[in-house]
């Protein structure tokens, strides 16, 4: 006959049929000791805490001080609600610069993207027919050298790219004269209201361009090499293998990439200010950014400029989340909603 007492323990808490491992699951707490201790306040309390400090903490006063009209240079302010941003409304200067972060954000990445997915495909697959799949001859080579630029400060090259597109003096003037194109004598590209975007925009996609190609030529060796050489067994061109292989393979990094850059064309100050600190002709190439500077410290309207920073944050969310919701729709997922790995 069994002791009442082990048959007591088994029924409690130890090990039964259901639950082998003794006690159920949930019931037991474990004990909060002095390492679980330090590794919770390392590990988790302190991001959370400096997170607070320098991102939540400086929102709310961003907030707080788009409600009111303090001068920045004086303690005194007057709460006034939304008439910052009722006044952004009809500010035709803070339109023009919005309206042109927007052009900015649809062009540049779209076309710098474009580039450096066909420079990364070329480099990786776009090598011989025949045996293993591989890139050009001197891949490397081209790696580099489209990497270099991005290894360069954008206000330098917003500042060397200055001194190309000079009327007088500028390499780009003097060498389409001397192709024998003599219209573009003195031309002005940063001073011509047609001229002065496509010229900056050329100057962001020239500078970024290299960073995605690496980013994309990375995602692309992730892809296992038996699926290339499967599509060209079944006789699928390069064009063909890029775009029903490679492109969906490498979504996700497509994505981020589109997101980032994106969020960079969105502020556009470094290469502006390096090429056009004025605006450009009538504002053409002004940016939010831009435009918040002259407003908060040259008008001394901080205030008013802080309602432009928290639009331009919320712009930046905004766009973010529309371009979730595209490669979402677009095909992120399968029919049965799952995530495509």
């Amino acid at each position: 006959m069994p002791d009442p007492s082990t048959t007591m323990a088994v029924t409690a808490g130890g090990p039964t049929e259901e639950n082998p491992w003794g006690a159920a699951p949930g019931r037991r707490r474990r004990k909060l000791t002095l390492d679980r201790a330090l590794f919770m306040t390392v590990f988790l309390g302190l991001p959370v805490a400096v997170f607070v400090i320098f991102v939540v903490v400086p929102i709310g006063q961003a907030l707080f001080y788009s409600l009111t009209d303090w001068t920045g240079f004086s303690p005194v302010m007057n709460f006034v609600g939304l008439d910052n941003y009722a006044k952004l409304l009809h500010d035709e200067t803070f339109l023009k610069a919005l309206r042109n972060n927007v052009l900015l954000t649809i062009v540049v990445p779209l076309v710098t993207l474009v580039a450096a997915l066909a420079i990364a495909v070329v480099v990786t697959t776009a090598g011989p027919s025949t045996g293993q799949v591989r890139g050009l001859n001197g891949s490397a080579f081209y790696r580099v050298v489209s990497f270099f630029p991005y290894a360069v400060p954008a206000v330098v090259i917003g500042l060397l790219w200055a001194q190309v597109y000079d009327p007088a003096a500028g390499l780009l003037n003097g060498m389409l004269t001397g192709i024998g194109l003599d219209g573009f004598k003195d031309y002005a590209w940063l001073g011509e209201v047609r001229a002065a975007m496509p010229a900056s925009m050329f100057v962001m996609i020239w500078a970024n361009i290299g960073f995605y190609t690496v980013l994309f030529v990375a995602a692309i060796k992730g892809v296992p090499a038996e699926i290339y050489e499967a599509a060209r067994i079944d006789g699928a061109g390069r064009f063909r293998t890029a775009i029903s292989i490679t492109l969906p393979s490498i979504r996700d990094n497509v994505q981020t990439a589109y997101i980032y850059l994106g969020i960079l064309t969105l502020d556009a100050f470094v290469f502006m200010a390096a090429l056009n600190p004025g605006g450009g002709p009538a504002n053409s190439t002004l940016t939010m950014s831009q435009h918040l500077l002259n407003i908060a410290f040259k008008k001394s309207q901080f205030g008013y400029a802080t309602a432009m920073g928290v639009v331009l944050a919320l712009v930046t969310l905004l766009f973010a989340a529309l371009v979730f919701a595209v490669f979402h729709f677009a095909g992120g997922r399968d029919k049965k909603g799952d995530v495509r790995r």
